[in-house]
């Protein structure tokens, strides 16, 4: 895959909150998952680029469960965090004014669940005219066939699907 441009590229990583990392996932843990977003956000800040997280609350209740937070280790000084309260990431959230601001035409997807809310958040990308690259082994699912049929059927119609070590931006080592 060709080198993407980091001042126009954002890495967006959807729902890596600890609650979630820990639940029973397939095909690979959550806590695989998560170390390679953290390679990859750490390649996209080097190379200068945005590193956006997206973390969910339930509407409607006044505290959110425990281990709702986006794991610590994953996010640092200069990254930008969203809430959403739906599935998808942009419904109401201010996101894709954030990656207007910042000059992004392509999004490098990861997170958790691949047939959820990753897959929510890129549609409606594809739908904003995003280019999308979606880091397989940055994603997991509840079910290793909802994780294949995302990446397998779904995900190639919108957008170029690759390993995070595929995966480099100009100028980037």
């Amino acid at each position: 895959m060709p080198a993407l441009d980091p001042g126009r590229t954002a890495l967006v990583l959807v729902d890596l909150m600890e609650r979630i990392v820990a639940l029973p996932l397939a095909p690979r843990p959550g806590t695989e998952a998560l170390d390679a977003a953290g390679r990859l956000a750490d390649a996209f800040r080097a190379a200068g680029a945005p590193v956006v997280h997206i973390r969910v609350e339930r509407p409607g209740i006044d505290t959110q469960p425990p281990g709702s937070e986006l794991v610590a280790a994953l996010v640092h000084d200069g990254d930008d965090v969203v809430v959403k309260r739906t599935i998808g990431g942009f419904q109401g959230t201010g996101l894709h004014e954030l990656l207007q601001k910042h000059g992004v035409s392509t999004l490098v997807l990861g997170g958790i669940a691949t047939n959820l809310g990753v897959e929510s958040t890129a549609r409606a990308a594809g739908d904003l005219g995003y280019d999308l690259v979606f880091a397989e082994d940055a994603m997991t699912a509840l079910t290793a066939d909802e994780h294949r049929a995302s990446v397998q059927l779904d995900f190639p119609r919108l957008g170029t699907v690759a390993a995070v070590d595929a995966i480099t931006l100009d100028g980037a080592a």
